[in-house]
């Protein structure tokens, strides 16, 4: 059976927990330099809740907490299509409509933008949280020389160099995104309901990974 390529992108959102923004409220404390009561009583009342916000923030990075709010995909050259979550309730249904699709793909490798760090571990973090069942296809601890992922990160700068997916785009003169949405307004996107305009970011994302992929594959890149 030969083997498919599977394009993916994902974007996370932070915890939607009311009772998580809670703990990290309670969890506040004042700079060890402030140490008369009346300073640091000052002091929480005007940090406390910007610095529980952003404790939240940071969440959409630990799979803990944080949620994935879209999943886009594309197998070999087919269309790119992505699973949208307009509720947080929905995050499951999201991770099921991508392993339904890998259900009929049981040779894969994964192709993503740091997706050995992020992506993939994420994934399957939250399959594990939300009890959804893992397809046998996925890797467990993914590995970039194993040949069941390529990640178009780390085949450009190495197991301990970086570059964004839009700077290697630009060193390819692959289009970027763009004036559009970035991944730092994810969150705040998904929170004033601009679901489609997250969605076709993330479709955007597969479609420059496949072509930076391409670009490896046309310069005799061996996977």
């Amino acid at each position: 059976m030969p083997q498919n390529t599977i394009f993916l992108d994902i974007e996370t959102i932070p915890s939607q927990n009311p009772a998580l923004l809670d703990k990290f409220r309670a969890e506040v404390k004042a700079p060890g330099t402030h140490k008369k009561p009346e300073t640091i009583a000052a002091w929480m009342d005007e940090n406390r809740e910007a610095a529980a916000l952003d404790a939240l923030a940071k969440t959409s990075f630990d799979p803990a907490h944080g949620q994935i709010c879209t999943i886009g995909w594309a197998v070999d050259n087919d269309e790119i299509d992505a699973a949208h979550a307009r509720v947080a309730g929905d995050e499951a249904n999201v991770i099921r409509a991508f392993f339904g699709v890998l259900r009929d793909h049981t040779r894969s490798q994964f192709v993503g933008h740091y997706i050995g760090g992020f992506d993939l571990r994420f994934i399957l973090c939250r399959a594990v949280v939300l009890g959804v069942k893992i397809p046998l296809c996925i890797p467990r601890d993914p590995k970039p020389w194993d040949g069941k992922m390529f990640d178009t990160m780390t085949a450009w700068a190495g197991a301990r160099g970086t570059i964004s997916l839009d700077n290697l785009c630009a060193a390819l003169g692959i289009p970027g995104k763009g004036d559009g949405l970035d991944g730092s307004q994810v969150a705040q996107a998904w929170a004033d309901g601009r679901h489609d305009e997250i969605a076709q970011y993330c479709r955007d994302d597969v479609q420059r990974v496949r072509a930076v992929w391409q670009k490896f594959q046309d310069a005799g890149w061996n996977i």
